[in-house]
């Protein structure tokens, strides 16, 4: 089975039943972990919904809870650091890290941030997002190092997408509001199914318009499973 898994991102509003109530449906319909992210006030000091980010982003001081979380729900979780202080107070608590597209760009011409340094200096593994394939770099094959295809856009369109080098990835990050989109990748061999979700269409979380709810989680993972039974 693919590892899937469940973007919650920013649309918990900083709210921990939310939180909780999110984690505990992603575990009834077969997700394999959950995912944050990582950012200071100033990287989201222009953005229309500042305050409500702020919210959202874990911090030291609230990673403890979210940890204590995940244990009692019995599902992983990890997250997106976005400034190498996040590395530090993430480590003792995930067994994974997600680089986002915009951080990753710099290991496709074989260089690398201070952030991914750090990341790397740990035990972790490390899940990088790229709509360029990274087959030619020297972190193609890195043990470490798990690769994404994305299209970076908000949503993204069916049209948008390009599976012709999927296998040059070892999983697809979904921003189309369809479920085919991740569907297809994981028929096509994708090991690592990240998607966003949201508790409610109809209410104005922030990234709704790249998540799907519950139930569309639930039939995505049932596809997914009910493809794997085929040989191809």
């Amino acid at each position: 089975m693919a590892f899937i898994v469940a973007e919650i991102g920013v649309n918990w509003d900083g709210n921990l039943e939310l939180a909780k109530d999110m984690m505990m449906h992603v575990k009834s319909a077969g997700g394999s972990a959950v995912k944050f992210q990582a950012y200071t006030e100033d990287m989201v000091k222009s953005h229309p919904e500042h305050n409500r980010l702020v919210k959202s982003s874990i911090t030291k001081f609230n990673v403890e809870e979210i940890n204590k979380l995940a244990k009692y729900v019995g599902i992983e979780w990890f997250c997106t650091p976005m400034y190498v202080e996040a590395v530090d107070f993430l480590e003792p608590f995930v067994q994974k890290f997600k680089i986002r597209e915009l951080d990753g760009r710099l290991l496709l011409n074989d260089q690398i941030s201070d952030l991914l340094e750090r990341a790397l200096r740990t035990d972790k593994e490390i899940i990088v997002s790229s709509q360029q394939s990274p087959r030619g770099t020297k972190y193609f094959k890195h043990p470490k190092i798990k690769w994404l295809y994305v299209v970076p856009k908000y949503p993204c369109q069916l049209t948008d997408l390009n599976f012709k080098k999927i296998n040059e990835f070892d999983g697809y990050s979904n921003h189309c509001p369809e479920i085919i989109a991740p569907l297809t990748a994981a028929i096509l061999g994708s090991k690592i199914i990240e998607v966003h979700i949201t508790s409610d269409k109809s209410k104005n979380f922030i990234d709704n318009n790249v998540s799907f709810n519950y139930e569309e989680l639930s039939n995505l993972i049932k596809l997914i499973s009910l493809s794997e039974k085929i040989t191809i």
